[in-house]
């Protein structure tokens, strides 16, 4: 309970309880033997005195009272120590979880109301399922009375059917094979009157359920530093049921487990400055945290293959015999034609059985006078250990990428993209493999012929007289009306020289340079 002055919290201010529950044997027990160990006898006292506000068959609210009575209820004094005394209590039942107190203020009044909202006890299953919960009680009364605590809560099985093994079957009788509900109209009044009747305070309706983690609030405390600057806002997450769903949801998303939603929520900017929790930004953040994991398995996988396949290297040559697989024929139909890097050096046959056979370290290497380049290595492993293409589909790949000698294939971007496409479309046989790269061979003839189609029709345009090239394209007409030329004079006989001054003289009178 946080409370800034305690002028704010006097005997003289009023109260009320609200529960939604009734007290179990199991319950009281829990308080008696579990609860009061952690917070002492008298908060567990305080908790029976708020409970009993209200009467014990039924839920709701109490009758608004001074806080005097609570006071006089558990024989304090009127006075500043006593007020304190109650708050450090009331606390002491919030924070394991048995209280929530809220301040109500009225509407143009200076006079304000505290609301004590009791929480039912955990039952024993869930309470021992809260390591920090646990934690506390075996700092309270040991590690042994844990044990002997959890153990007296429980009935043990009949030693008869705990030493064998029985075969379970359910044969418990579903509602509607018993019963049959008039559904054919509906009782208006009874609906009117049940909303007339009903409480004021409904239950706070639950989140959707979402795919969870299984990360308990906890979880996430008992890992998270104590020094932090987001503690605080942290251990405002208790009782949130909603954020810790959303948390859950997150980590079940990106394959988080505790200690990495405590660090994440260690991180600056994941809370606001009044602590509210940005889930874009810890989403966005736990996106990255799961693109550089999974970067790191995927090196990791890379390594361990290469490490096999030198170990398994290594071992055929102590032992002087090559255990190769047996070789695979290939059918006249899926024959691939052979590249121009590797024409005169192998026929088709042999070109083809190579490509169905041959690992694609070695097959890769044919197509190179050298070393291969380290990227290209690197971007083959990728297909082979993380992607898990076959041999022989990788092969395929191979024939694809650099058999048809084109620069703009080889490049790491358009590897991927195929052998995703690949992935995509269930590529796992050579079979598959050579149809599919046939299937691309066509579509990229398509599409050359097009686009050769369509620079001779642009040069055929370019090339046509001017009143032809502005004829529509729906019914040849002609845009603009056709505006006839004048034709050039013949040249005749030329002009004498008293001509020739007959046009000067007549330039000059136009000029104004007549004399």
């Amino acid at each position: 309970m946080r409370i800034g002055s305690l002028h704010q919290f006097t005997e003289h201010h009023r109260y009320y309880t609200f529960r939604d529950f009734s007290l179990s044997a199991v319950d009281r027990k829990m308080i008696a033997l579990i609860y009061q160990s952690m917070i002492g006898a008298f908060a567990a006292g305080l908790y029976q005195l708020l409970y009993q506000q209200a009467a014990d068959d039924k839920v709701g609210y109490s009758p608004l009272a001074p806080q005097r009575k609570l006071l006089l209820g558990l024989g304090l004094e009127m006075s500043e120590r006593s007020r304190q005394e109650l708050v450090l209590h009331a606390s002491k039942l919030e924070a394991v979880g048995l209280l929530q107190v809220a301040r109500l203020g009225v509407l143009d009044n200076d006079d304000v109301v505290y609301e004590y909202e009791l929480i039912k006890p955990l039952s024993p299953d869930e309470f021992f399922g809260s390591p920090h919960l646990t934690m506390l009680l075996r700092d309270k009364v040991g590690k042994h009375s844990v044990i002997a605590l959890r153990e007296c809560f429980y009935e043990k099985e009949d030693d008869e059917l705990a030493s064998v093994e029985l075969q379970r079957e359910n044969i418990t009788v579903p509602f509607y094979e018993l019963f049959r509900l008039n559904t054919q109209g509906i009782d208006l009044e009874l609906e009117q009157a049940l909303t007339e009747v009903a409480p004021a305070r409904q239950p706070a309706p639950k989140p959707p359920t979402l795919e969870t983690a299984g990360i308990q609030y906890g979880d996430i405390i008992m890992r998270f530093p104590r020094n932090s600057a987001n503690r605080q806002y942290v251990e405002r997450l208790r009782g949130d049921q909603e954020s810790i769903a959303q948390l859950n949801y997150i980590a079940y998303k990106y394959n988080l487990d505790a200690a990495d939603l405590s660090r994440l929520l260690d991180e600056d900017n994941i809370f606001t400055s009044k602590g509210e929790l940005l889930i874009d930004e810890l989403q966005l953040r736990a996106n990255q945290m799961y693109r550089q994991d999974r970067k790191r398995t995927d090196e990791r996988q890379r390594m361990y293959g290469r490490m096999n396949a030198a170990k398994a290297e290594n071992e055929q040559t102590d032992d002087g015999t090559d255990d190769m697989p047996d070789e695979v024929a290939v059918q006249v139909e899926f024959y691939m034609e052979v590249p121009a890097q590797l024409a005169g050096r192998c026929d088709i046959h042999q070109y083809n059985m190579l490509m169905r056979n041959e690992p694609h370290t070695r097959f890769i290497a044919r197509f190179f006078p050298g070393a291969v380049p380290e990227w290209l290595i690197r971007v083959f492993e990728v297909i082979d250990h993380n992607y898990r293409l076959q041999g022989a589909v990788i092969n395929v790949l191979i024939h694809y990428v650099l058999g048809f000698n084109d620069a703009q294939r080889v490049t790491k971007a358009f590897i991927d993209t195929v052998a995703s496409n690949m992935l995509m479309k269930g590529i796992d046989s050579f079979e598959k493999a050579v149809g599919y790269v046939r299937d691309q061979g066509k579509v990229e003839a398509e599409k050359e012929r097009r686009r050769d189609g369509g620079i001779g029709a642009a040069n055929a345009s370019s090339g046509a007289p001017r009143n032809q090239r502005g004829a529509s394209q729906r019914g040849g007409g002609a845009r603009k009306p056709s505006i006839p030329i004048m034709p050039e004079a013949p040249s005749g006989s030329p002009l004498s020289a008293e001509e020739m001054e007959e046009i000067r003289r007549m330039a000059r009178k136009l000029d104004g340079k007549t004399t």
